[in-house]
């Protein structure tokens, strides 16, 4: 069985091909389920955020570019389209990388938390599916832990660093004082949710929350003294906002060109700044071309980000540290699996020469033997039963001169180091 991670990220593609393969939260439970139809697939788990779309599985030997066709064929993309942007690691590869993507060692902001957050809910929706297994249960467990005892062992969450943050300071860059702008955020998750404290945290005048489930951005809304809409009223309070961060889970854009030039109507031509966190994206590309709007996506922010990094770069170091050590562990676990079969072979061999040997015995005890007799045969004929295979391996070793056998057969057996012969 073969452990492999297979995938692409903000690295190796950029935000148009990343949104083509996204996985949205309601095909997520489908496509997992299609992934296990898929033979010599046996385990799986799909990790899809702004940043990276991976698959993790378990599979037998030779089975890669089966998982590759089908990531390609279920979005509906020719093959060779994505294939340049694809990675895959397999086993200790696997493990590395993604104790390295749970600890944000690989996201686009060092060490940013939220995407250990998103890592337990892909893989408790696996589980939910039914599609994970030993394997793939050890892993991610392993890698929760591990990724707490990067958290807390060094600084790399020290300081505020994500892509929220990124974000708000740049509109702080454009806007020197927040205190009389509006911001408009479109979604609730937990992105929108730091993004919005970033902001009051900063002073912003206003907050407006635009939501699918206008509850949802209520219960968000309220918490900064801001007020909820829902996404069908964007259109109507455009105009009042400066800033717009939108980060949503729908698989089409939420905000068109259309209703971006009638809000610049209604402002005057005042500038808006707008960031656009999610993948799929969630403002059409062409908002970017009008003038009096400053589209930015998670790409852009990477000169922002940097800028917040290098206080993170020697807590990096140590938590590279910690992962290789942590890998070096899952991987030793890993390998005690193959001396799994042998051994349950072995015991199954050794109870079935016991069964037989104790049959014979209580048919000699039927027999009216007695038991002293009876208790000596089943010791004796148990222990040639047991050592005869083995024993004649050993012999046929020292025939044949094999040394090694014979070193491991001591050690394997805990016996006396081998006595040394001595020729006259």
């Amino acid at each position: 069985m073969k452990l492999l991670v297979l995938g692409l990220n903000h690295k190796t593609a950029p935000v148009d091909v990343r949104e083509r393969l996204a996985f949205g939260p309601d095909i997520i439970a489908g496509a997992l389920r299609d992934l296990l139809n898929c033979e010599e697939v046996r385990e799986g788990v799909i990790l899809s955020t702004c940043n990276r779309t991976e698959l993790y599985c378990t599979i037998e030997d030779g089975a890669e570019e089966r998982v590759r066709r089908w990531l390609s064929g279920f979005h509906g993309i020719e093959h060779e389209r994505i294939e340049p942007f694809l990675y895959a690691h397999a086993d200790r590869a696997a493990v590395t990388h993604l104790l390295r993507v749970a600890s944000g060692l690989d996201s686009l902001v060092l060490g940013e938390p939220q995407i250990l957050g998103q890592v337990k809910t892909a893989y408790q929706t696996a589980c939910d599916c039914g599609v994970t297994g030993k394997l793939l249960g050890r892993l991610f467990q392993h890698t929760f832990s591990v990724a707490k005892i990067v958290r807390t062992e060094t600084a790399i969450g020290s300081s505020p660093v994500s892509v929220a943050f990124a974000a708000v300071s740049l509109a702080r860059q454009i806007f020197s004082d927040l205190s009389e702008q509006t911001a408009l955020l479109i979604g609730a998750g937990e992105t929108i949710e730091l993004a919005a404290r970033h902001l009051h945290h900063n002073g912003i005048g206003r907050i407006i929350v635009a939501n699918r489930t206008i509850e949802r951005a209520h219960d968000l809304a309220v918490q900064f003294n801001g007020y909820a809409i829902a996404l069908t009223e964007i259109g109507n309070h455009l105009p009042e906002a400066d800033i717009v961060i939108a980060s949503t889970a729908s698989p089409l854009p939420v905000l068109g060109k259309g209703t971006v030039e009638r809000a610049l109507k209604k402002r005057k031509h005042r500038p808006i700044f707008m960031v656009d966190i999610a993948v799929p994206r969630d403002i059409e590309p062409e908002v970017g071309e009008l003038p009096d709007v400053y589209l930015y996506t998670v790409d852009d922010l990477q000169g922002v980000i940097d800028e917040s990094l290098r206080s993170r770069q020697a807590a990096a170091v140590q938590a590279e540290e910690i992962i290789d050590f942590h890998t070096g562990e899952f991987m030793a676990w890993l390998r005690s699996l193959d001396a799994a079969g042998l051994i349950q072979d072995y015991r199954q061999r050794a109870e079935e020469l016991r069964d037989e040997v104790l049959a014979r015995a209580r048919r000699q005890l039927d027999a009216g033997k007695p038991p002293a007799e009876v208790l000596n045969f089943l010791a004796h004929t148990l222990t040639n039963k047991l050592l005869h295979a083995p024993s004649s391996r050993l012999r046929q070793a020292a025939r044949d001169g094999e040394a090694a056998l014979l070193e491991a057969a001591n050690e394997l057996f805990q016996l006396n180091p081998p006595r040394t012969q001595t020729h006259a």
